[in-house]
């Protein structure tokens, strides 16, 4: 058996040195004996007898056998010692080549597959790579790999990833990557013996197989988790159904749709975004295996909308989604209200328009243009081509009269290819003339503009022949005419204008400008002020520009009105009338005025004065005379009996007449007051018929009255609308022949009683028929004749109450005077703030206005 060569070894050099250390101290012990010479100690013990000499001899002599017998040692080691090395030679040399047989089976065995082995013994070393795989190759620093486009960038990116911390760390890894000529790659590192080793192969077989169900899993769970991240960020709601119609996943738009906190929130408590009805209709059609599509409304947010609900049913249930078309919608409506606009726009212009696209048929047409060539509308809503228009029309005659109608077509039918707009005049048969503009449209066809200009060239002869007239009006005018520019210089006068102010003709020429005419003017008139008024009026650029007049008096005592009026143009027209002899008119009639207003208020004050003192002895007449009629004062036979009652019917009318002028002077004055209640109106025309029924009975008139039952009862005074109804009866039977029927009748009407009278009189002249309301105006009619009082009064009692009387009259039909009274407390109004015409009653020189003011009028 075969020591190790390490233990042989060991033991030659141990019996070398055992020998060669005796030796030594052989030697050692000799010379010793021999220096310590004869009186040693030592030297009898070892030497005996022996001189000195023969003492050095002997040490020499042993020291020689000691130097031999190591050498003869050494010998014996050396030659021990190669043939354990020759040996241990031999040996490792039969298992050196065993070692490399068996390395290069294993390197036949490791390429039998193709692959790469990498492996790095340091953080920095190169790699040592074994094996070759087609498309890779490690990079020269080792941090990486370098492919020929056999991995995508993102498993190139993982695996230099894992190298690294498998270098730097340790760390094993084990990985598949896809190559992108559809194979696959498996890298495997670990950490042996302080070394980093990659392995790279290719996968066959069923590990094939497993990869690409590995690498499809994996990218399908990729492309799932990326579509559900996109999915949950998209702006409109999404979710999914299992098959018992519960929801399973939803978005963040159907969480934030439905106002709930997350998405997690929704599930737990299944919030449903649509209503009942549209979730049945979706799983009915779910369950027959057909998608759901329907718009239907829903709450989003608060807030009603119209969705588009898509839902697509599963084999595990159904996944939906809804589109917001609110906007949509409402942008379709606005679009469709924009045309529906514009042709209502269109049916509306006199112009008549008609449209035809690229293949020459009529598309559009609004209503003038079948009203200007007289086309029927179902004939026009047969989109007809533009020659089967032109072609009717000119069989009716309605086109211009041409010898050559087929070039004349052609030539207008370039417009099809034309760029630009063309315009013709077409002169009709029937003296009509129209202006045809031909609009090429930007997706082909054209539009046709037919504008009727037979009146428009009419009136710009008129326009013409009037421009002439007022001309020539102009310059025959009286009144001064200056019309100035936006810039101030004069551009229109008539020589008025320079006769009044003495202006020559040459300066009118040249068209002065404002400030050259004023300092002209300035010599007549001196006023600056009213000067710098009117050049301010005239150069203003200012958006508020109004009308404004002056008067002048001038220095030759001639008065000048002066008006200015602002042109659309930004100019001004001036105008100066010579007013001198109307203002000396003017004058003379003010002052006629004025005294005629001081005799009316004399006479007003008389009224008054008399009035009232008429009242006092009045009053002690009308009692005395009921003392006599009663007896009390003695009896009374038939004459006297029949006398006092004359005498108490004349005081009972003086008396009435004396009360109505107070009433009045009391409206004057303003202090007449209403004593406002509930007015129960068929009870009030009850009274009034009543106290009328001595004059009907004189009279020989009957009196019929119409009011509904339910007419209620309004708020008035109820002594002043009596005294309405009196005064009002009273002038009709008055003014009705014997054997006549005066009605008095009352309805409703809006917030209005309207109370009317009506006779079958003599009726009212039209000369007279506007001055039947003024104060003392009395007209006879059938033996009638009062103060002229009663209307007076009517009216003042009515519009005291916010009301208005009509007196409607014709001579020979009777007359009809209709009161309108409010229902409402407009009559607490006090009768200034209600009608000021009230305040200018009393005033006899108003009396036309107040007459404007009832409203009469004929029927």
């Amino acid at each position: 058996m075969t020591q190790p060569p390490g233990r042989s070894r060991v033991l030659c050099v141990r019996t070398g040195l055992t020998a060669g250390f005796g030796l030594v101290a052989l030697l050692t012990f000799a010379s010793l004996a021999i220096a310590e010479g004869e009186q040693g100690v030592l030297a009898p013990a070892l030497f005996g007898d022996f001189s000195g000499a023969d003492r050095r001899m002997l040490f020499m002599l042993s020291f020689v056998a000691g130097l031999l017998m190591l050498a003869a040692g050494l010998a014996i080691f050396h030659l021990r010692a190669r043939t354990l090395w020759i040996g241990r030679e031999r040996t490792a040399r039969t298992e050196m080549l065993a070692l490399l047989a068996r390395a290069e089976r294993a390197e036949e065995l490791l390429m039998a597959e193709p692959q790469l082995i990498a492996v790095w013994s340091g953080a920095d070393d190169l790699p040592l790579i074994s094996g070759e795989l087609t498309g890779v190759a490690i990079s020269p620093s080792g941090r990486g790999l370098i492919g020929t486009g056999w991995l995508d960038y993102h498993d190139t990116r993982s695996l230099d990833e894992h190298i690294r911390a498998l270098r730097e760390r340790g760390e094993g890894f084990r990985l598949v990557a896809r190559s992108r000529h559809g194979g696959f790659i498996e890298a495997e590192g670990r950490a042996i013996g302080g070394r980093a080793v990659l392995r790279l192969r290719e996968v066959t077989g069923d590990r094939l197989e497993l990869a690409r169900l590995a690498d499809r899993h994996r990218r399908a769970t990729e492309e799932i988790e990326a579509i559900r991240a996109l999915l949950d960020e998209a702006p409109v709601p999404l979710w999914l159904r299992n098959a018992n119609d519960k929801l399973t996943w939803v978005n963040r738009a159907y969480a934030k749709a439905v106002d709930a906190a997350d998405e997690a929130d929704v599930l737990a408590r299944d919030i449903e975004l649509l209503d009942r009805p549209a979730r049945e209709e979706a799983g009915k059609a779910r369950r027959e295996g057909r998608p759901f599509l329907k718009r239907v409304p829903a709450v989003v947010g608060s807030a009603r909308r119209t969705l588009d609900v898509i839902d697509i049913p599963s084999s595990r249930g159904s996944a939906g989604m809804a589109i917001d078309v609110s906007e949509v919608e409402t942008m379709r409506a606005d679009i469709g209200r924009q045309i529906e606009a514009h042709v209502r726009t269109l049916d509306q212009l006199a112009t008549a328009v008609a449209i035809f696209d690229a293949d020459q048929h009529l598309t559009f047409y609004n209503a003038a243009f079948s009203t200007l060539w007289q086309l029927d509308p179902a004939f026009l809503d047969e989109k007809p081509s533009d020659s089967e228009i032109l072609d009717r029309l000119r069989a009716q005659r309605r086109l211009p009269e041409q010898a050559d109608f087929r070039a004349w077509k052609s030539k207008l039918h370039e417009a099809y290819r034309a760029l630009e707009p063309a315009e013709h005049w077409w002169h009709l048969p029937d003296g009509r003339t129209s202006r045809v503009v031909t609009t090429p449209n930007p997706a082909g066809g054209v539009t046709y503009l037919f504008e009727d200009v037979t009146e428009r060239i009419d009136l710009e002869a008129r326009y013409k022949a009037l421009s002439r007239v007022q001309g020539e009006t102009l310059e025959n005018l009286k009144e001064g005419v200056a019309a100035f520019g936006s810039d101030g210089r004069l551009r229109l006068s008539n020589p008025a204008f320079a006769a009044i102010w003495r202006l020559p003709s040459e300066m009118m020429e040249q068209r002065p400008h404002i400030d050259d005419v004023v300092a002209r003017c300035s010599i007549l008139f001196r006023d600056e002020a009213v000067w710098q008024a009117l050049k301010s009026v005239i150069t203003s650029f200012g958006d508020a520009r109004h009308s404004t007049s002056k008067r002048m008096i001038r220095v030759d005592g001639s008065v000048i009105d002066v008006a200015t009026v602002p042109l659309p143009d930004g100019g001004t027209l001036a105008t100066f009338t010579d007013v001198t002899d109307s203002v000396n008119f003017e004058n003379a009639l003010v002052e006629k005025n004025e005294a005629l207003e001081e005799a009316a208020r004399l006479k007003n004050d008389f009224v008054h004065h008399v009035s009232y003192e008429l009242r006092s002895p009045l009053t002690n007449i009308i009692g005395f005379v009921q003392l006599l009629a009663d007896g009390s004062a003695g009896p009374l036979n038939d004459k006297q009996h029949q006398y006092a009652g004359y005498i108490k019917t004349s005081s009972d009318a003086l008396y009435a007449i004396i009360n109505n002028i107070l009433d009045l002077a009391t409206i004057d004055a303003g202090a007449m007051t209403l004593d406002l209640g509930m007015v129960d109106i068929r009870e009030a025309m009850q009274g009034v018929a009543e106290a009328v029924q001595p004059r009907l009975a004189e009279s020989g008139v009957r009196l019929e009255m119409k009011a509904s039952h339910a007419i209620g009862e309004f708020e008035a005074d109820g002594q002043r609308v009596r005294q309405v109804l009196f005064n009002l009866l009273s002038n009709a039977i008055g003014f009705s022949q014997p054997g006549g029927t005066v009605t008095l009748s009352a309805l409703r009407k809006g917030q209005e009683i309207v109370f009317r009278v009506e006779d079958r009189g003599r009726g009212i002249s039209q000369a007279v028929i506007d001055r039947v309301f003024d104060r003392f105006e009395s007209h006879g009619g059938s033996g009638h004749r009062g103060v002229g009082l009663g209307l007076s009064i009517v009216r003042s009692f009515v519009e005291l109450h916010g009301g208005t009387v009509e007196l409607v009259s014709e001579e020979g039909r009777g007359t009809i005077v209709t009161c309108r009274l409010p229902i409402d407390s407009a009559a607490r109004r006090k009768p200034a703030e209600r009608n000021p015409d009230l305040q200018r009653m009393a005033d006899p020189s108003d009396g036309a206005a107040a007459r404007r003011k009832s409203g009469t009028a004929l029927q």
